[in-house]
């Protein structure tokens, strides 16, 4: 092939590749459906003007402040005759508490001896004086807590307080001077912001892992195990966790403390790349009530509302019965008011969809129980909501479940003393009751003075059931004599017993 005939080629070949090239950016511009000009979309715009991070995250300054302020928790309980029930407990098989043991044995309904148990799980001190924030999972039922420190020393803790519905314990050790974590604000979470694990996983001595927050207020219906009335709204995280880490802490790059982690998503019962931690703000108030009211006060508003997230069909059918339009408005559709309700007296309709609380936006419902969980009965609160497509605000005063504003507490629960729990889901299964509340200790009040044992669960006051320690106290607030009738069981034993006491006594 001469010369002539090569560069001929190469020519042809050239103007052919130039001609493909603009054909096809023709053809492209005009056929593309997925960029408008050249234009970004919006949802890009402030990623792309200057405001995506360009250093790197340094872990070291937050772990090493949030660190000492973790410790381990280790409980025993005692052996003791149990009362099976008939079948075993039906749990979801994906998810799990970190650590939640199933008791060895049959299901035939027999009593039978539970030997002496022990675990280990994690624990934040939120105070120099010793007062630690765990899960109730880790502690409930346990007769002897030790805490270790990060330094090595060790303490037998005591309960100051349970609230199975949200799954947290203030536990409390006698020393001064310790170190301990400051509250963030879960509020202010962002999704795919950096955050650190630090716990006690497996035994091993203090981890920390690192991941992001991968969603934000999951309901993962766990909590259910030990309260007919949970409440979640997790921060959903890939931060490796395993057994031992419950109760530990989740912290940002600050060394703040942002969540308590609680359970994971598991089809093994190990970490599978999910794990689940109860927000700061509602442990702040948790932590609160318990530590100044000895138990959580906690406020209702009073509406019903759809728990799951709506499909197309079911936007429909609630468009046709309550006569509004959702179209795109993200919030919580109100499909009854309560009468004597605080959304009531506020003057919330059945059809309103409810978009913010206090300001803070609500789309869903694990999102409006993580905002009204934050309050206690009397605090006032302002609520967005749509209203034939104009927006309104209301003022409404939040109160107890029964409809009134008092908070959980009388001087008929102040003379019994002890410390009463509400008793947990398993044991009230396994002894076919319907709920009660668990006489953890007895304490130095009219309790400790009478033929009342430890353990003992109150099912009933004055012939009235009470399934949980709201009720108990609710109960106690309508006596009108001297004496209060208390009946209920013994886990394990059959039988049901009844106690008279004098509160004058």
């Amino acid at each position: 092939m001469n010369l002539k005939n090569v560069a001929a080629i190469i020519g042809i070949s050239a103007i052919t590749t130039v001609a493909s090239m603009w054909a096809y950016g023709k053809i492209s511009k005009s056929n593309s459906s997925f960029e408008t000009d050249g234009k970004l979309p919006a949802n890009y715009a402030s990623f792309f003007n200057g405001n995506a991070p360009a250093t790197t995250v340094d872990f070291t300054p937050a772990a090493n402040a949030a660190s000492p302020a973790v410790v381990h928790i280790k409980t025993k309980t005692n052996a003791k005759q149990i009362q099976q029930s008939r079948q075993p407990r039906q749990r979801n098989p994906f998810f799990d508490f970190f650590g939640d043991e199933e008791m060895l044995g049959d299901f035939f309904g027999g009593p039978r001896i539970q030997p002496e148990q022990r675990a280990s799980g994690s624990g934040v001190l939120i105070t120099a004086d010793g007062y630690i924030v765990t899960n109730n999972h880790v502690v409930n039922g346990a007769d002897e807590i030790n805490v270790t420190l990060n330094n090595k020393k060790s303490y037998k803790a005591k309960v100051i307080g349970v609230d199975a519905s949200s799954d947290i314990a203030v536990i409390k050790i006698e020393a001064s001077g310790l170190p301990y974590l400051v509250y963030g604000n879960s509020d202010e979470i962002k999704l795919g912001q950096w955050v650190l694990a630090i716990g006690y996983p497996l035994n091993l001595d203090v981890t920390i892992t690192a991941g992001i927050i991968s969603a934000k207020n999951r309901s993962i219906d766990i909590n259910s195990r030990q309260s007919d009335k949970p409440v979640e709204s997790f921060l959903q995280t890939d931060a490796a966790v395993n057994q031992g880490n419950s109760g530990g802490a989740l912290v940002n790059t600050s060394g703040e403390l942002i969540g308590i982690n609680s359970a994971i998503a598991s089809p093994t019962g190990s970490y599978a790349g999910y794990s689940y931690a109860i927000p700061v703000n509602m442990v702040k108030k948790v932590v609160t009530d318990i530590v100044k009211y000895g138990t959580v006060q906690r406020a209702y508003l009073g509406i019903s509302y759809p728990q799951e997230i709506l499909n197309e069909e079911q936007i429909k059918k609630i468009e046709s019965e309550y006569k509004v339009k959702i179209g795109d408005v993200q919030g919580i559709v109100v499909t009854d008011v309560l009468e004597g309700g605080a959304a009531k007296v506020a003057g919330i309709k059945v059809g309103d969809i409810i978009t913010k609380i206090n300001g803070i936006s609500v789309t869903s419902s694990p999102e409006l129980q993580e905002q009204i969980a934050k309050y206690k009965p009397n605090d006032k609160i302002t609520i967005t909501l749509k209203r034939d497509n104009k927006d309104l605000t209301l003022n409404a005063t939040l109160k107890a479940k029964l409809g009134n504003t008092d908070l959980a507490s009388s001087k008929a629960a102040e003379k019994l003393g002890g410390k009463l729990e509400t008793v947990d889901k398993a044991t009230a299964e396994k002894n076919e009751i319907d709920g009660g509340v668990v006489v953890k200790e007895l304490g130095n009040g009219i309790l400790g003075k009478s033929r009342v044992e430890k353990g003992f669960v109150i099912t009933h006051v004055n012939d009235q059931p009470v399934k949980n320690t709201e009720e108990f106290y609710e109960a106690l607030k309508k006596l009108t004599g001297a004496t209060v009738k208390l009946s209920g069981i013994y886990p394990g034993f059959f039988g049901n017993y009844a106690f008279m006491l004098n509160l004058n006594e």
